[in-house]
C-alpha cells in the first residue's frame, strides 16, 4: 500500500454542527470538509475528508505565520467555536446551523462568523462545492451580493452563498480576501435552497441579528429538559447533543452516525455508509433519550415506527423518511480517506436477516410504555405482528448484529434479543390488560431461555461464545454477550456469567479499549486486514462491572475511557492500535453506550454512598 498522504487532517480533529436535518464536519483548521445537503443521506457537496482533490470544502483561513489551533463548543449547545493563535493576532470562527421550533418552516444554512479578536488579520475564504459527491458539474449565477450554484445533474440541489464582503468566482467556485481590523466582525451564509421555496431565503441582516441566539437559546432549552443531575453532566450532555444532531426533526428518524466511506482500517475495505436509521441503533438512542428525560424524541421516534409498519414487515434499515431502497455503490472516483478506498454509498446490509431488530425496539416501547406515557392499542397490534415474527424465526440463523456479509449463524445476540422481544411484550401485555395468548408467548420465551443458557455454552472456554450452528458451538468469543446482565437475561452473580465475563477479559480486552470479536481466530466476517477497538463494546464493559458492584474498577475505565474521545468529547466507531478514531464519525452506538454506562455507574455509586 502506498504511504497515506499527510494533508488529511484525524478524523478526531473534526467538530459537529447540525439542524436536525443534516450535519457538517468542521476541522481545527476552520474548514468544512464533509457536508451532505440538505438531508444526512443526501449527496454531499463537500467530502474533502473522503478526497483531498476531489471531494470539496468550504475553508477560511486567517493569514498568520505559525498559527496554533483550538476549538470548543458554547457549553450546551451545539455551537461551534474555533480558534487561532498567532504572534500576529488572534482570530475566530463561530459556525452553527440554525434551529428554531417551527421545524416545517425552518432554514438550512451554515453560518460562519468571523472576528478578529487581536491585531489586523487578513482571510481567505475557498468554497468549492462539488455535488452529488463530485460526481457532477455545477453552474454559478451571481444574483445581487449573493451567488447561486447548481448541480448540472437536473436534480435541482442548489445552494445560495452570502458573505459580507465581496465575493469572486473562479472556474465555478467562490472566492475571497478580505482584512478584519481587531474586534471587527464577517459573516458568511451558506444556504441549501427548496425548489419553490426561494421566498423563504432570509437576507444576511436575519442571519446576523436573529438566528445566533436564538439557536444557542434552542439548544440550552432542550438540554434542560434532562433529568439527569448526577456525575459526569457536561460529557453525557455532549453526547445527548451529539444524539439530538443525529436525529430527525422533520422525520423523528436517528441516523447511525454523520458519514459515509470512513474506513475501520486504513487502507482497508471495511468502509461502510451510516447515514441510515438501522432500528437497532435508533431504538437504543431513545433508551438513551427516555433514561435522560428527552421524552418527545422517543414519542416522535414510535410515531415514525408505526408509519413504517403499517404496511410492511419491519426492515432492517431506512433512509430518513422511511424508505427502504438503497443499493450500495461504490464511488471509485473518490480515493478514500488516507487512501482507504473504496468510498461506498448505499449499504447492502439493507438485504439481511438481523433478528435481534425485535427485541431492541420491544425494549424501547417497554421503557417508554413504562416512562413516558402508556402505548396505543394501534402500536400493540404492531407488537403482536412482531412477536408472532420472533415466534415463527428465533430458531434461524442471521447475519447478526456485526452484519457479517458472507455467513449466517445463529448467533447469540440475535437469540438474546428474541428472548428480550418475547419478555418485554409479555409485560407489556400483562401490565395494560391488552389481549394476547399469554400461555403461548411465555412458553416460546422460556424455550429461547432455554436454548441460550445451555445450548450456547462452551464447557471448554468456560463462556457463552459467539454463536452456534445446531449442535455445534463456536469456539470464539463476542463483546456482544456483554448485554446478556444489561438485558437482565442473567443477574451478575450468575456463575456462568462471571466466567463469561472473565473470557471477555481474557480474550477480548486491551486495558480498557475492547474488540467486538477476534477475527484473527475466527475469520468470521470474511474480511481482509482487521479493525480497530471497538468503543461501544468498552462501555458496555464498564457497565457490566458497576452492576456486578465492581465500582472502582468501573470508574477507572469509564474515566480512562472518557480520555479516548477527541477535544469535543466526539466518538468515532473504533479506535486503533495507535488511538486513532477509525469509523465513521461520530457514532450514535458509541455515544449512547457512553450514556447508559454512566447512568448505571452514577446509580450505583449513589446508593453505595447513601
Amino acid at each position: 500500500m502506498r504511504q497515506p498522504p499527510q494533508n488529511y487532517k484525524p478524523i478526531e480533529n473534526y467538530g459537529i454542527i447540525g439542524n436536525m436535518k443534516t450535519t457538517a464536519l468542521v476541522g481545527m483548521d476552520g474548514s468544512i470538509d464533509f457536508l451532505c445537503f440538505p438531508r444526512f443521506d443526501s449527496p454531499s457537496v463537500f467530502a474533502r475528508i473522503l478526497d483531498h482533490q476531489k471531494g470539496g470544502h468550504f475553508s477560511v483561513e486567517p493569514q498568520m505565520k505559525e498559527v496554533q489551533h483550538k476549538q470548543l463548543y458554547l457549553p450546551e449547545t451545539a455551537v461551534l467555536i474555533t480558534r487561532f493563535f498567532s504572534e500576529e493576532g488572534i482570530a475566530e470562527i463561530t459556525d452553527y446551523m440554525p434551529v428554531r421550533h417551527e421545524s416545517e418552516r425552518s432554514y438550512n444554512a451554515v453560518v460562519r462568523k468571523i472576528k478578529a479578536v487581536r491585531g489586523t488579520i487578513k482571510f481567505k475564504m475557498k468554497m468549492q462545492p462539488r455535488f452529488d459527491y463530485a460526481r457532477e458539474k455545477h453552474s454559478v449565477e451571481p444574483k445581487g451580493e449573493a451567488l447561486y450554484f447548481k448541480a448540472d445533474d437536473g436534480t435541482k440541489t442548489e445552494l445560495r452563498l452570502q458573505a459580507s464582503f465581496p465575493l469572486e468566482v473562479r472556474d465555478g467556485d467562490a472566492y475571497a480576501e478580505f482584512e478584519l481590523k481587531e474586534s471587527e466582525r464577517a459573516l458568511i451564509v451558506l444556504e441549501s435552497i427548496d425548489a419553490g421555496k426561494e421566498k423563504d431565503l432570509a437576507d444576511l441582516a436575519f442571519y446576523a441579528e436573529k438566528t445566533y441566539f436564538d439557536t444557542i437559546n434552542f439548544w440550552r432549552k432542550w438540554v434542560n429538559q434532562t433529568t439527569y443531575k448526577g456525575r459526569w453532566k457536561e460529557m453525557i450532555c455532549r453526547s445527548a447533543i451529539t444524539l439530538k444532531l443525529l436525529t430527525s426533526t422533520e422525520f423523528g428518524s436517528v441516523v447511525a452516525a454523520a458519514t459515509f466511506g470512513l474506513p475501520e482500517e486504513l487502507g482497508g475495505d471495511r468502509n461502510w455508509d451510516y447515514r441510515f436509521t438501522w432500528i437497532r441503533d435508533a431504538a437504543f438512542t431513545m433508551y438513551a433519550f427516555l433514561k435522560l428525560g428527552f421524552k418527545q424524541e422517543a414519542a416522535d421516534f414510535l410515531r415514525w415506527i408505526i408509519e413504517q409498519d403499517k404496511n410492511r414487515d419491519l426492515h432492517l434499515l431506512y433512509k430518513v423518511d422511511g424508505t427502504a431502497d438503497m443499493e450500495e455503490i461504490e464511488l471509485t472516483h473518490l480515493e478514500g480517506y488516507k487512501q482507504s478506498a473504496p468510498v461506498r454509498i448505499g449499504n447492502e446490509a439493507n438485504s439481511q436477516l438481523q433478528l435481534d431488530i425485535y427485541g431492541e425496539l420491544l425494549d424501547t416501547i417497554y421503557i417508554f410504555n413504562n416512562y413516558h406515557q402508556p402505548i396505543t392499542y394501534e402500536l400493540w397490534e404492531i407488537i403482536c405482528k412482531e412477536v408472532k415474527i420472533v415466534m415463527e424465526r428465533w430458531r434461524e440463523a442471521d447475519h447478526g448484529i456485526w452484519e457479517i456479509r458472507n455467513e449466517e449463524h445463529e448467533f447469540l445476540h440475535s437469540r438474546l434479543m428474541c428472548w428480550v422481544a418475547m419478555d418485554r411484550a409479555i409485560k407489556i401485555g400483562v401490565h395494560r390488560s391488552f389481549p394476547f395468548p399469554q400461555q403461548e408467548w411465555v412458553q416460546v420465551r422460556d424455550e429461547i431461555y432455554q436454548d441460550i443458557y445451555h445450548n450456547f455454552w462452551n464447557e471448554k472456554l468456560q463462556c457463552w461464545v459467539q454463536f452456534k450452528d445446531g449442535d455445534k458451538v463456536a469456539e470464539t468469543v463476542d463483546a456482544s454477550v456483554l448485554l446478556m446482565p444489561l438485558v437482565h437475561f442473567v443477574t451478575p452473580d450468575e456463575p456462568r456469567w462471571i466466567s463469561t465475563l472473565e473470557a471477555v477479559n481474557q480474550h477480548l480486552r486491551l486495558d480498557v479499549l475492547v474488540y467486538r470479536y477476534d477475527n484473527e481466530v475466527s475469520g468470521i466476517d470474511g474480511l481482509e486486514g482487521e479493525e480497530g477497538t471497538f468503543t461501544m463494546c468498552s462501555f458496555w464493559y464498564v457497565e457490566c462491572l458497576a452492576k456486578a458492584g465492581r465500582l472502582d474498577e468501573a470508574v477507572e475505565n469509564f474515566e480512562k475511557m472518557l480520555g479516548y474521545g477527541n477535544h469535543l468529547g466526539l466518538f468515532a466507531e473504533q479506535i486503533s492500535k495507535k488511538g486513532e478514531h477509525l469509523g465513521n464519525f461520530p457514532q450514535a452506538f458509541t455515544h449512547l453506550g457512553l450514556i447508559s454506562a454512566a447512568l448505571e455507574l452514577d446509580k450505583k455509586l449513589s446508593r453505595k454512598n447513601g
